[in-house]
């Protein structure tokens, strides 16, 4: 009872505060200030500089960032799409082979990224799938780690759904691809954008695999930030962090949006 009472409650509210604000948001702060630091000696830097945003906007750097960008829209599109394939297809499957898909496709979080890494760069070294130094053993490795996401989330979805929405209209005469296309895939549209936004957020924060897996000229930014901290460039690399975190958030904040839409027809 103790816990409930309003002292105990803004005591809670406190201590949450407090350690949301270390764990999280002065982290997050430090990077900002290192991105934009002239040079930093004591507990503030000494002055302020846009010059890393500059360089970070141009070479190496910022065709990194175009690449985790296509990275990402290509291995999300691939997971959602696949993810909600299979999310439908095993909800209509046996009870024991539901199970089995649901297993398999869980399978890649189970297994540490570098693992998976490691995987494909020895799966996919000899022909007649010679991919590795492509980008596509990058595109495969991302879209892997994904996939259990979007698998995840349409799945969800999918045993919430009202089993008489689809009957009616089945009852009405609607073909089975009818009933997909104009009942269930409207009433899923909002998990699918949720789950296109989670695999969007993933894929441009991934490293694990990606160190294993990228070629010289397919080199993702996270690769990119890790190789800057690597070489003690601290600022510049706090530079691409925030960009990373900027482009990240615009793409789930539209994908976000498009899920307020669907939900609201």
């Amino acid at each position: 009872m103790l816990l409930w009472t309003r002292r105990s409650r803004v005591l809670l509210w406190v201590v949450f505060a407090v350690l949301f604000t270390a764990i999280v948001l002065a982290p997050l702060l430090m990077i900002v200030l290192a991105s934009v630091a002239g040079n930093w000696t004591g507990l503030l830097p000494g002055a302020l500089t846009g010059s890393h945003f500059a360089r970070a906007l141009s070479g190496e750097t910022f065709a990194s960032l175009a690449v985790s960008i296509q990275t990402g829209v290509i291995a999300s599109l691939v997971s959602v799409l696949l993810g909600t394939w299979a999310a439908l297809a095993s909800r209509s499957a046996p009870p024991k082979l539901r199970k089995a898909v649901d297993t398999l496709f869980h399978l890649p979080i189970a297994v540490p990224s570098v693992v998976l890494g490691l995987a494909l760069l020895v799966a996919f070294s000899r022909p007649p799938l010679a991919f590795n130094g492509t980008r596509w053993i990058v595109l495969l490795g991302h879209a892997m780690i994904l996939l259990p996401f979007s698998y995840s989330t349409v799945s969800a979805a999918i045993a919430r759904m009202d089993p008489l929405l689809a009957q009616a209209a089945a009852s009405l005469g609607a073909s089975p691809v009818r009933v997909l296309l104009r009942v269930r895939l409207p009433v899923l549209l909002p998990s699918i954008s949720a789950s296109a936004s989670l695999a969007l957020a993933m894929s441009m924060g991934e490293l694990g695999a990606t160190m294993m897996l990228y070629p010289p000229d397919w080199r993702t930014l996270p690769a990119s930030i890790f190789a800057l901290t690597d070489r003690g460039q601290v600022f510049l690399a706090s530079a691409s962090t925030v960009l990373l975190l900027a482009v990240t958030l615009a793409g789930v904040v539209v994908l976000g949006l498009a899920r307020g839409r669907a939900a609201q027809r």
